[in-house]
């Protein structure tokens, strides 16, 4: 009578003991690799919840301060800052005031922070246009690219004058980062760090952020963001912008291009970040809000796959909370 082979090689064994699991993991995530994206209203005398994004708010000039301090208390490791102006035109003009909603903003920031996290402050036009691009556009109503990075250098200028330690280049223009490198360098500013938006899709998933930017878009950003059927261009659109100067490139959206982020990180000598953006966020919230998923757990699990996938650092409207989570130790 034979018996049953009993196995030898029993993977099951390190996954037996909530301790063991600890032990062995392959993937870890810690408070300081998470960026909280924050939106600053102007105009605005208390903190304004998104509908589409539940948990987060415009946040006043006053609110901001503490809302800093409870995220570097966290131990989150830098802030982004975006600017939701009164007023705007076809040039963006608001981006380049010195007195403008994102650099006063950013100037707040800086002086909360104290140092204990990065602030970073959103590099492009589209919050402060009236037509809603990322760029000036044409007399045929396209997006003139090279007319557009004359106003990102006047706005990295600004930023870098604000205090903001790092600019993300998120517009998508082709020569972007070179050309704000070249002026930050040429205007003293030479230690500001450029984190570019590299692989940023032309994605669906970005409709709440439209909403907390109150955006003013009509037609897509289908001539400069990404195709999303693309993944060598994602590569390609990283290791451009690492020749061209950048100290940090981000893929976003990150859940839906996982790949595109592998790729990215494979290849990349230097940083690789990800956005798990609005249309992520919220699309957990709500099905967590219907009972459909265990929430705390399809949080944790979604960051854990974009860290997984290569990234760095992630930038996450749970930064705090996860930080919480994480620093007692409340991952299970």
């Amino acid at each position: 009578m034979t018996s049953t082979p009993v196995p030898r090689i029993r993977p099951r064994r390190l996954r037996e003991t909530p301790a063991l699991r600890r032990l062995v993991s392959e993937t870890r995530l810690d408070p300081a690799e998470l960026v909280l994206p924050m939106f600053v209203r102007e105009g605005a005398t208390s903190p304004l919840p998104i509908a589409s994004m539940p948990g987060v708010v415009q946040h006043t000039l006053e609110s901001l301060p503490q809302a800093v301090a409870d995220a570097a208390a966290a131990g989150v490791g830098g802030v982004m800052l975006f600017g939701v102006p009164e007023v705007r035109d076809a040039r963006g003009s608001g981006a380049t005031d010195p007195d403008g909603i994102l650099n006063v903003a950013t100037r707040i920031a800086v002086e909360a922070a104290a140092g204990s996290l990065v602030v970073q402050t959103d590099l492009c036009l589209d919050e402060f246009t009236d037509h809603g691009h990322c760029g000036v556009l044409d007399d045929r109503g396209r997006v003139d690219n090279d007319a557009t990075l004359e106003r990102y250098v006047a706005m990295a200028l600004e930023q870098a004058r604000a205090g903001s330690e790092l600019l993300g280049l998120s517009g998508m223009m082709d020569g972007q980062v070179a050309a704000v490198r070249d002026a930050l360098d040429a205007g003293g500013h030479t230690d500001t760090v450029l984190m570019a938006y590299s692989a940023k899709y032309a994605s669906a998933f970005y409709g709440p952020f439209r909403d907390a930017v109150e955006s003013t878009l009509e037609g897509d950003r289908r001539s400069y963001q990404l195709d999303p059927g693309n993944r060598r261009e994602g590569l390609r659109e990283a290791l451009l912008d690492i020749e061209e100067g950048a100290d940090i490139v981000m893929v976003k959206p990150a859940g839906s291009y996982l790949d595109v982020l592998a790729d990215v990180a494979a290849a990349s000598d230097v940083p690789v970040w990800a956005y798990q953006v609005s249309g992520e966020y919220a699309m957990i919230e709500a099905a967590a809000a219907h009972g459909w998923i265990d929430r705390k757990r399809a949080v944790i699990e979604s960051v854990r796959s974009i860290k997984r996938a290569g990234a760095d650092a992630v930038l996450t409207y749970w930064a705090v909370e996860l930080a919480e989570w994480i620093r007692k130790g409340d991952l299970a």
